[in-house]
């Protein structure tokens, strides 16, 4: 699609047919991924997901295993589709942007996708280890611990989804000033209160009260904060 037809000003029914053809595109790309993981992907995920609980995991329902099962596909397969889903968002929007903006949608696909990625591969290398460690350790004098397959794998892949999402923030803050929203004069002003939010989303995302694993998270989406002020420099 040329500036030209970009720049003219679109109406409320072509925008929703717009969404919907973005929509309709995402839908099929997530089926497509969905398939494909629910065929190859989904056991070898679940057995990788459920290691760090040092423990077999129990059903407590007939159905529990594959309502479990098609989640995790449903998951995986989002997550094979990120590329598209991303792509498509941004396209969504491409219309709103001034003709030198449009450049740098295209180069968001790739660094957001890898961004989400990092995310996930932080907290399933280091941070899950660790929450359930101190989950399956804590009151283990007492209680011994029986785990559903359900309610383990959903609040882990609940939270390396939220994980992925604190990951893109040096990139948001950097499309954000790239768009003059935000500068990073702006940005480095309020790094104590960035401080805070870290620590008050690592309490968020954290699947644990304790400190130690609340702290592990909190660094780095501090760290990513200030990564995000450089690049908005270079906005």
């Amino acid at each position: 699609m040329s500036d030209s037809s970009h720049d003219r000003e679109m109406t409320i029914l072509e925008h929703l047919e717009e969404l919907r053809r973005r929509l309709v595109i995402v839908g099929i790309a997530t089926g497509i991924c969905f398939v494909l993981a629910a065929v190859f992907l989904t056991w070898p995920v679940m057995d990788f997901l459920t290691r760090p609980a040092g423990m077999k995991l129990f059903a407590l329902s007939p159905t529990e295993t594959f309502s479990t099962y098609m989640k995790v596909a449903l998951a995986t397969g989002a997550g094979l589709a990120m590329p598209v889903i991303v792509l498509q968002t941004l396209l969504f929007v491409l219309p709103a942007l001034h003709p030198h903006e449009r450049k740098y949608v295209f180069l968001a696909v790739p660094s957001i996708t890898v961004a989400f990625a990092l995310g996930v591969l932080f907290g399933l290398l280091v941070v899950v280890p660790a929450a359930v460690r101190f989950l399956v350790g804590f009151g283990g004098e007492v209680i011994d611990p029986l785990w559903s397959v359900a309610e383990y794998l959903g609040f882990v892949t609940t939270f390396l989804f939220w994980l992925g999402v604190a990951f893109e923030t040096p990139l948001f803050m950097f499309f954000l000033a790239k768009l003059g929203v935000v500068d990073a004069r702006r940005l480095a002003h309020f790094r104590r209160y960035a401080l805070v939010g870290a620590f008050v989303a690592g309490a968020l995302i954290t699947p644990t009260p304790d400190p130690f694993n609340q702290t592990v998270v909190a660094i780095p989406i501090y760290l990513l904060y200030e990564l995000g002020v450089v690049f908005a420099r270079f906005a």
